[in-house]
């Protein structure tokens, strides 16, 4: 009985020796912050020759498009994921179930209205869309507010006052056709909508924070979703520059009169272009060849679904929700816009 100590303590030292490998691998393993030092340093060493290889017209002005992309959203995509940790960590869910009304359809017109209370962009309405659907929000009303809120709040309708000065009604009619192409998209989810067709991750329910946890479970939360979000941020951005290189600018002289193909190609820009809510109002007035309600269909189509949303939409709620959700929101929000251009009285 008296070999029992010393046993134990050579089995703990074998123990201790075997685990010590494995220990000091992960201590020296490779991860992806390493790997970013590694290319900035050879970037920086390289500079020179890298210049004179990437000195092309087309891959000057795609870059200068993927900067002003990246640049333009990130600020509002950091203010999402701040307002999507303080859901988390701040609201409890049944704060939020006492304040949207259980009716569905009810729940969508609230939710439509409450987006003009958040002045920023789609980049910041994802991820705050998803934490309301974590917190136990009904998937028609987080979707409502993931439309409205980049495209009725005030920052966006001075913005577009200021670009076209004069002509309220286009302010008018980008409010009423962007607030209209919400809510429909919100009750036509409430009535066909899946939950299937959205990942169980943006549906998981989060329980209750404890009082000490809560700037820990906000700063993890606001972590989280800016990794993910950004990443799909930087992929709708080069897709968003890519484009731009590739669609030639004469092209827009030939739509100053045709109606129709100057709608249809405003539209499709729109989603190519994937302008910032608060910027795209000057560049459709700097297009003084085509006449108002084209530019107004742009105006009502990009904040709504544009290649860089898609990608946050797939990379937030899961492929099989943005491949539905996306050309839905594109027809609704071509006809929206034409009838609240006819409306108003926009030509």
């Amino acid at each position: 009985m008296s070999d029992g100590p010393g046993i134990i303590a050579v089995v703990n030292i074998v123990s201790d020796t075997a685990a010590e490998p494995g220990r000091r691998t992960r201590r020296f393993r490779i991860s992806s912050v390493e790997v970013l030092c590694a290319i900035l340093l050879v970037a920086i060493l390289a500079q020179g020759w890298l210049q004179q290889v990437f000195d092309v017209p087309a891959l000057r002005t795609g870059s200068t498009v993927f900067v002003a992309v990246c640049v333009q959203a990130l600020p509002f995509l950091v203010l999402g994921v701040l307002i999507s940790g303080a859901i988390a960590a701040f609201v409890p869910a049944r704060v939020l179930e006492k304040v949207l009304p259980r009716r569905a359809g009810a729940a969508v017109g609230v939710a439509g209205l409450a987006g003009v209370a958040l002045p920023g962009c789609e980049c910041a309405s994802v991820p705050v869309a998803r934490r309301l659907m974590g917190q136990g929000v009904a998937p028609a009303a987080a979707l409502t507010f993931l439309l409205a809120a980049p495209a009725v709040n005030p920052v966006v309708l001075v913005a577009t006052a200021v670009a076209f000065p004069g002509k309220p009604e286009m302010v008018f009619a980008r409010f009423a056709g962007s607030l209209a192409t919400a809510m429909v998209m919100g009750w036509l989810w409430a009535r066909w909508g899946k939950l299937e067709w959205i990942t169980s991750r943006a549906l998981q329910r989060l329980p209750d924070v404890a009082g000490g946890r809560r700037w820990r479970v906000f700063a993890e939360t606001a972590r989280t979703d800016l990794v993910e979000a950004g990443g799909f941020l930087v992929l709708g951005a080069l897709i968003s520059s890519a484009l731009n290189v590739l669609v030639p600018a004469r092209w827009f002289g030939v739509l100053g009169g045709q109606l129709v193909l100057g709608v249809v190609v405003m539209a499709v820009l729109a989603v190519v272009l994937a302008l910032c809510s608060e910027a795209d109002a000057f560049v459709a007035a700097s297009l003084t060849a085509l006449p108002l309600l084209p530019k107004l269909v742009f105006l009502v189509v990009g904040p709504a679904i544009d290649v860089k949303l898609f990608a946050l939409q797939a990379g937030t709620f899961g492929r099989s929700f943005a491949a539905r959700f996306a050309p839905v929101t594109f027809v609704v929000a071509v006809v929206c816009a034409l009838g609240a251009g006819f409306l108003v009285g926009v030509a």
